[in-house]
């Protein structure tokens, strides 16, 4: 493929809920460019983006994929991001390489959850975003409804560059408020553009003003133009629509029909006059390797060559692909650079650009753009690499806490090996889950983003590493605490033939404050217990706090002092000792009021107007605790505090409730006593697992 320079490249990421049409405008872009000889389909397996076999056959995208497209000269690297909301890590991964960001979003589906939770992550990496309205050719659409939504939903700032142009109620057309034109699409589907007709001009007029006002709004030299004269030139309406568009004040908003191929032409010319190129960005903040020091650095193709690994794909024998972006620089076959993470140096074979699943040899790579590698020794996401004499790194991104825990255990005996290793190489490929062994729960946690990326990883599990595994729900990790003061004494005697064992000890036990711990005191005088036992009088306390009388789990928030005893010359010994605290522990624990916590957590809740009542009823239903709620557009944000107990599988029970528009974030908050008819139920639970083992 044509090498491109930096000033001749566009990097746009595709978001937007799933259903929206994203990938079916990333293959309209495909074809109308001329990178696909037709236009793909995801509902007959054809698309040039959603091309793995899960994604054939699930109909929905689980990967960011590169499609490079070539419009006017000018390379458009778009990254189509998938829109189910458990593909988080690949948004944001793919968000850390791309300029610009485009929503795409139903015209018939607003309010639009998803949107909200791109345009976040988007504000929150400093992304340019545009919006993209699609579907426009069913019937009964109303745009204007539609954008006062997602104005609502996104402020003012949301500035429509195009508007549809409706027969009746059938969408034919749209008006192109930059140029003055119409594009109107035939019974052929041919498209044609001609002057505006009288019938429309009034129409597009208004709406031509409406945009050069919000044009003049982002700039002070314009709007004091504005105001002098009532418009600005087409070349002042380009310049400021440009800068606004880089500095976020304005989000240029597209209507169309991605299925129908209507506006996509419109979108393309677009991003080669209006988007910036990746030189026309600020520098880059780089942190000097092993330093909190930050450096700005220019994406210049006269630069240091600085690499950076957003995505890792593996295609099976074949080997990895290594997906980047040059920071700064070229990248030709044969350079070496520093893995900065790893310290390891990285040798690069030949370049390619991608689209879809095809590569394309590529001699070089300038600043900005993208690109992939094969074969590199030891490199993950996020690592950036860089020349020795040049160490730096670019901030990795940050996943979201995962919202779903369960328990994993091998289906067959003797397999723990085998799915440590597939999940810790699964990790490469998705950074966004997590895989925590809990000695204390006796369990192994996986932690997703949702139920359909678990399912993902099990049927990866069976079908790439050949192991099956058992799901289970996870223990809660309660906790055991007193609210009492008592003092009691436990003699430990045995006497079996030859030496015995003998320990006598007095221990004071009394609550802390929550959130203390634990705290072992000594007020041992007058040698009534040799100052060589005390150790283990406390190592005795500190084994019984491992697992408490009433659930079996830790013990916490108290202070155990010994305070005083007695020993035998001949007989008495660390053994002893250890095991008259441990047992005087576990009596007295029980006489000091003791309670069982439970783990609380602060749940933030996004759903639509409409499913506000439901959600918040529910919540009530789980013992949560509502805290606030604020609006967002057509969106209510609801803040509430909710016992882990309650929250398994609470991800699927809410996107239920509200048509697979809710998304919630959890964070553990604190611990609290459970109630009393609770407590009961875990305390019966655990006799009966413990009767049973």
């Amino acid at each position: 493929m044509k090498v491109f320079q930096t000033k001749e490249i566009r990097n746009l990421g595709l978001v937007g809920q799933r259903g929206t049409g994203k990938t079916t405008l990333a293959d309209s872009l495909a074809f109308v460019t001329g990178a696909n000889s037709r236009q793909g389909s995801v509902d007959d397996g054809s698309s040039i983006s959603d091309f793995t076999q899960l994604e054939i056959d699930h109909k929905v995208s689980l990967s960011a994929t590169p499609l490079a497209l070539i419009w006017q000269n000018t390379k458009l690297n778009l990254l189509d991001m998938p829109g189910h909301p458990d593909c988080v890590g690949e948004v944001i991964t793919g968000m850390q390489v791309v300029g610009n960001v485009c929503i795409v979003v139903d015209a018939a589906g607003l309010p639009d959850s998803g949107a909200a939770a791109n345009f976040e992550i988007a504000q929150k990496m400093g992304k340019p975003v545009m919006l993209f309205v699609n579907k426009l050719d069913r019937e009964n659409i109303r745009w204007e409804e539609s954008l006062a939504a997602l104005k609502e939903q996104f402020g003012t700032r949301v500035a429509p560059v195009n508007i549809p142009v409706m027969t009746g109620d059938k969408f034919t057309g749209l008006i192109d408020l930059l140029h003055m034109k119409e594009i109107e699409i035939d019974s052929t589907g041919k498209r044609i553009e001609h002057d505006i007709p009288a019938d429309h001009l009034a129409f597009a007029e208004k709406w031509r003003e409406n945009l050069i006002e919000q044009v003049a709004e982002t700039d002070d030299e314009y709007l004091e133009k504005f105001f002098a004269e009532g418009s600005l030139s087409d070349d002042e309406i380009h310049d400021g629509l440009r800068k606004a568009s880089i500095n976020g004040k304005a989000f240029p908003l597209f209507f169309g029909s991605a299925k129908e191929g209507i506006g996509v032409r419109f979108f393309a010319d677009f991003m080669v006059d209006y988007l910036p190129s990746p030189c026309d960005f600020p520098p880059m903040h780089l942190n000097k390797t092993d330093s909190d020091e930050q450096i700005e650095v220019l994406v210049d193709s006269s630069g240091k060559t600085i690499v950076y690994i957003y995505k890792i794909f593996s295609e099976g024998q074949s080997g990895d692909m290594y997906f980047f972006r040059v920071l700064s620089g070229k990248l030709t076959s044969g350079t070496e650079l520093i893995n900065q993470t790893r310290h390891n140096a990285e040798r690069f074979g030949q370049a390619y650009v991608v689209i879809g699943k095809d590569r394309f040899d590529v001699a070089v790579l300038n600043a900005g753009d993208l690109g992939a590698l094969a074969k590199l020794k030891d490199t993950k996401i996020g690592d950036t690499l860089s020349p020795k004499d040049f160490s730096v790194s670019l901030e990795r991104p940050a996943y979201p806490e995962p919202v779903m825990d369960v328990s994993i255990r091998p289906a067959k005996k003797g397999d723990d090996e085998k799915v440590g290793e597939g999940l810790n190489h699964l990790h490469i490929y998705d950074p966004s889950f997590k895989v925590v062994h809990d000695s204390a729960l006796k369990q192994t946690l996986l932690y997703g983003q949702g139920n359909t990326q678990i399912e993902l990883l099990v049927d990866r599990l069976k079908n790439d590493y050949h192991v099956e595994v058992e799901l289970d729900k996870p223990r809660v990790p309660y906790r055991e605490t007193i609210r009492g003061k008592t003092e009691v004494r436990h003699k430990y005697k045995k006497q079996s033939g030859g030496r015995g064992q003998f320990g006598d000890v007095h221990l004071r036990l009394e609550p802390m404050p929550r959130g203390e711990g634990f705290e072992f005191n000594n007020e041992v005088t007058g040698g009534v217990i040799p100052t060589k036992f005390i150790p283990s009088v406390e190592k005795g306390v500190r084994e019984a706090l491992e697992e408490g009388p009433l659930s079996g789990s830790s013990v916490v928030d108290l202070k155990a002092t010994v305070f005083y005893g007695s020993y035998h010359a001949v007989d008495s010994s660390d053994m002893a000792f250890k095991m008259a605290a441990l047992m005087g522990f576990r009596e007295g624990f029980l006489l000091c009021k003791p309670t069982i916590l439970e783990p609380i957590y602060n749940v933030t809740i996004t759903v639509p107007d409409t499913s506000t009542g439901d959600v918040m009823g529910d919540v009530s239903s789980r013992r949560g605790k509502i805290l606030g709620m604020e609006p967002n557009g057509h969106l209510q944000i609801i803040r509430a505090q909710v016992p882990q107990s309650e929250l398994h599988n609470y991800t699927v029970d809410l996107r239920s409730m509200t048509g697979g528009l809710g998304r919630f974030s959890r964070e553990l908050s604190h611990y609290e006593a459970a109630p009393s008819d609770v407590q009961t139920k875990i305390r019966s639970e655990f006799e009966a697992a413990r009767s049973e083992a």
